[in-house]
């Protein structure tokens, strides 16, 4: 009888496949949505609770609406920073496809505070992009990889829990012109974790083996 050893059930990937095209579709139509709309604050496109169902395209196009210079140039130094984690993880189509999930649920999420009478910005997005990722290395890479997903997950999770999302709606930094909406870093954190996980255990992957197989009789 033979038995395969190690930590493995179900199909295994190996990190250097080729990674496929979703990902960079997702970062491509935030980033182009983001540069139409540069140098707006469009109250037409962002998110607003209270039209939540009547306009449900808010939960899109609230992603695009920048309400200062710096918070466009801050979340676009973001948006290369996560596009680029996705390029080195290989993300595949499954990520890229829940990415592109959990970018309206990140906002549909922010109906938990109806104090946020507005917002708009890439921020919960990016969040929901490098938890995606994150999970995909967690759930399919060997051991030095999971260790870097969960390094990713952990450092997020501090994050979002020093940013005390149970609070306020807003949080205002010295220094900046913004204020920071914390729970949508945290509907962003969970959305793109929950979706990613969804996706790997729809596509039945798991755990790639760390050690050789053995034979047992």
């Amino acid at each position: 009888m033979k038995h395969v050893g190690g930590r493995r059930s179900g199909r295994s990937e190996q990190p250097g496949a080729t990674p496929r095209l979703a990902w960079y579709a997702v970062a491509l139509a935030l980033a182009a949505g983001t540069a139409h709309e540069a140098g707006t604050a469009d109250q037409s496109m962002d998110w607003q609770p209270a039209l939540a169902w009547v306009e449900p395209w808010r939960a899109w196009t609230a992603v695009f609406v920048h309400y200062s210079e710096s918070h466009l140039l801050i979340n676009a130094a973001g948006l290369l920073l996560v596009a680029a984690l996705g390029a080195a993880a290989r993300a595949p189509l499954r990520i890229g496809l829940a990415w592109l999930v959990a970018w309206p649920l990140t906002q549909l999420g922010l109906l938990a505070q109806p104090g946020l009478l507005h917002y708009g910005g890439l921020s919960g997005v990016l969040h929901a992009g490098a938890a995606a990722v994150a999970v995909h290395l967690l759930w399919t890479r060997p051991r030095r990889q999971r260790w870097l997903g969960a390094a990713i997950l952990g450092g997020m999770l501090l994050k979002v829990l020093h940013e005390s999302p149970w609070g306020p709606p807003l949080r205002h930094l010295p220094g900046w012109d913004i204020a920071l909406a914390p729970l949508a870093h945290a509907c962003g954190l969970v959305a793109g974790a929950l979706c990613a996980a969804l996706a790997e255990s729809l596509c039945g992957v798991r755990f790639r083996q760390d050690s050789a197989n053995t034979q047992h009789l």
